[in-house]
């Protein structure tokens, strides 16, 4: 039945519609002209996700009591290629490469996660060895021939790549970036002759340096694309026969949206794309409040992911890995993943989810995931057979969640379950009583989060107390307050519909593209002029590519950066480059400002020292005439007639026991200020304010917590 609060007033609005899928549940937000939200979440379908999508819109359509035609955007962000890659699913894929480099992917980086395991062993590499394939030809850096290409060694790799019927090819050849004359030969050969492959050139779709990283990248791209455009190709036809006629558009590892078609060709990008929209969301909404420097936390049902906002700016990293073990939330354990050179929000990711799993090792230390129960069979309470202690069977027998009903009480859990689980694999075990144990669980993930979170903040030289915390994910705002008290934090922010926060975060986002152009040039030795002509290029190739996409000169927003290091080192960092005359004053601008942020990272720089660029990147932005951003949010309201407890005992620790505690939801706070301890339900999630912290409701409906002074 259509929901009455839209069925009469809203026929003739139009509504953004923001998806965004995980492992357990796919969440949906629909956003109107005049604000009006209305979230969902529903159970993901990993045969085919674009099931679960396609349901959730009818659905949502429905409710709303709109037509699909009403429907005027729809973004999108998806674990496809994630998973392909986890699960090694993706396309039969060959490699041609120069001769004497097909084992490149083999030997990778001297990096591995765990030092002194001796036993250790890397992911096998994406492509077999027996499909990656020479050819003799070799350049120099300055691309200089100095083996012309065998015309016969490409004539070899694509009939054995025809008679083993391959459905990807990658093509990287060494210094290619410097001149891809031999890549566009083979390119030219494979699509005459093999013309239904899938081919990608590194040349084309990462002109940089470093061999290992391009390679992996252009390798990555091949793997998934044909699953990825399966899916978009699904996902479009469905929406179509739907009713919904509006193009696609995909969230990037950037934070910036692309077309469809650009995530077919190019899905590197997009790999990211879940993570990456919860931090663009935080990014709109803190500008919105003015509120220039947000730490972030997503926690979800596996992982948690932490970010950092910095003076109105979100960080970027060049690279990150993807397929491997989840890091510890430290930026120097690297190796165990695929690397993948391409743009991303800043993140650091922990095993720290509703669903990790709480156990006693051999040396009699509880440990706290990274192993997660996952959808199935979940934590033990949800009574789908998991017999696994979690960190949301804790939080349930803490009184931190309803012990009878989830999602406004469709979703039954057994509190039982929970205690038995817990009692048998924790408390047990470590000669505790239950509540002991689940507080010991919940206190150590919160230890665990808090290293994801130093990960972007001390670890980068920023101070953790210069920073609100805004979280959210289903199980974020449960965890908010211990984190805040961790790292010292006095003011934290939990959004409107935090559980389903990164759907919205792709409806506030901007169109974007990155481009990157490898030019290895000490100072003394930099040509201003080649230098000014290679970024000219760059702006102009970001001005056309948005200006194919409707966006006029008055809507553009195109940003520089320079990798740069020190002569001599490995490393490099990004900095911001203003836009204008490429001259000796402001080259002397971008070295000061690589000292200032060599100093606040590694804490120490040296000026005038040798200074080295690397790469030259652009950002190019599409700017809508009307912002994104709504001006108002008015939540629809999502209890389906459930209505929670008034009352409720939560255990707080042994500074305070238990406290009944008022249970309340998110539309009865208002600006007035609520002391805790008080917890906060809603559809998507659970806030819980402790004894100490106040709450308040700002005109936005963001939950604001302060430490009582």
């Amino acid at each position: 039945m259509p929901n009455k609060q839209f069925s009469e007033s809203n026929r003739v609005q139009t509504f953004r519609v923001g998806v965004d899928i995980g492992g357990t549940f796919t969440d949906i937000v629909f956003l109107g002209d005049n604000g009006q939200i209305l979230a969902r979440k529903i159970a993901s379908t990993p045969h085919d996700y674009s099931e679960a999508v396609l349901n959730g819109i009818k659905n949502g359509v429905a409710e709303l009591g709109i037509d699909a035609v009403n429907v005027s955007e729809v973004s999108h962000g998806f674990t496809v290629a994630t998973n392909a890659i986890i699960e090694q699913k993706g396309a039969k894929t060959a490699l041609i490469t120069t001769e004497g480099f097909r084992d490149v992917l083999e030997f990778r980086r001297n990096r591995i996660p765990r030092l002194y395991d001796l036993n250790y062993e890397k992911p096998p590499p994406l492509v077999k060895r027996q499909f990656r394939l020479e050819v003799g030809e070799r350049l120099n850096s300055r691309g200089e021939v100095l083996r012309p290409l065998e015309i016969s060694d490409v004539d070899r790799a694509v009939e054995y790549i025809l008679d083993n019927r391959v459905e990807s090819v990658a093509v990287c050849l060494i210094h290619s970036y410097a001149n891809p004359e031999h890549e566009q030969y083979i390119a030219k050969v494979l699509t005459e002759k093999a013309p239904n492959v899938n081919l990608t050139l590194s040349s084309e779709l990462l002109p940089e340096m470093k061999e290992y990283e391009r390679t992996s990248t252009t390798v990555i791209n091949c793997y998934v694309r044909p699953v990825v455009e399966n899916y978009l190709t699904r996902l479009t036809d469905g929406l179509t026969e739907m009713g919904v006629s509006v193009p696609l558009s995909v969230m990037q590892s950037n934070g910036g949206l692309a077309t469809s078609s650009i995530a077919k060709d190019r899905p590197v990008y997009c790999i990211e794309s879940g993570p990456a929209a919860g931090v663009v969301g935080a990014f709109h909404l803190g500008k919105r409040l003015n509120i220039p420097s947000l730490m972030t936390l997503d926690m979800g049902g596996t992982t948690a992911k932490a970010s950092i906002i910095e003076e109105g700016e979100m960080l970027q990293a060049p690279e990150y890995e993807v397929g491997g073990e989840v890091s510890v939330g430290h930026r120097l354990l690297r190796g165990s993943g695929h690397i993948l050179r391409v743009p991303a929000i800043d993140l650091a990711e922990v095993g720290a989810g509703g669903g990790s799993i709480a156990a006693v090792d051999r040396s009699g230390s509880l440990r706290v995931g990274p192993q997660s129960s996952g959808a199935f069979p979940g934590p033990a309470c949800y009574r789908l057979g998991g017999l696994d202690a979690t960190v949301t069977d804790a939080n349930v027998l803490l009184g931190f969640l309803h012990q009878k009903h989830l999602l406004s009480g469709t979703f039954e859990i057994d509190a039982e379950l929970a205690r038995k689980a817990i009692s048998d694999n924790v408390a047990r075990p470590l000669n505790m009583t239950d509540v002991e144990a689940a507080y010991g669980i919940h206190t150590l993930v919160n230890s665990n989060m808090g290293r994801a979170l130093r990960a972007v903040s001390s670890e980068r030289g920023r101070d953790p107390r210069r920073f609100d915390l805004m979280t959210f994910g289903g199980s974020g705002p449960v965890h908010a307050v211990g984190l805040a008290e961790m790292l010292d934090i006095s003011r934290v922010v939990v959004p409107p519909f935090p559980g389903v926060f990164s759907s919205f975060g792709l409806l506030v986002a901007d169109v974007e593209h990155h481009f990157v152009q490898t030019y290895f040039k000490t100072f003394e030795r930099m040509d201003i002029t080649a230098l000014s002509e290679l970024l000219n290029g760059l702006w102009e190739q970001g001005r056309s590519q948005l200006r194919a996409e409707g966006f006029d000169d008055n809507h553009h927003e195109i940003i520089t950066q320079m990798d740069m290091k020190y002569e001599g080192q490995v490393s490099d960092l990004t900095i911001p480059f203003s836009a204008g005359e490429v001259d000796s004053e402001s080259m002397n601008s971008v070295a000061k400002a690589f000292d200032d942020e060599h100093e606040r990272s590694f804490g120490y720089s040296s000026p005038g020292t040798g200074y080295q660029l690397v790469n030259v990147r652009v950002i190019a932005r599409g700017l809508p005439e009307v912002p994104r951003m709504p001006g108002q949010l008015e939540l629809s309201d999502t209890s389906n007639g459930y209505s929670s407890d008034a009352q409720r005992d939560v255990y707080f620790g042994t500074n305070h026991g238990w406290l009944s505690v008022p249970i309340v939801n998110r539309k009865t706070l208002t600006g007035d200020t609520t002391k805790g301890p008080l917890i906060v339900e809603e559809y998507d999630s659970t806030t819980v304010v402790a004894p100490g912290w106040n709450a308040t409701a700002d005109q936005w409906s963001n939950i604001i917590l302060e430490k009582d002074e």
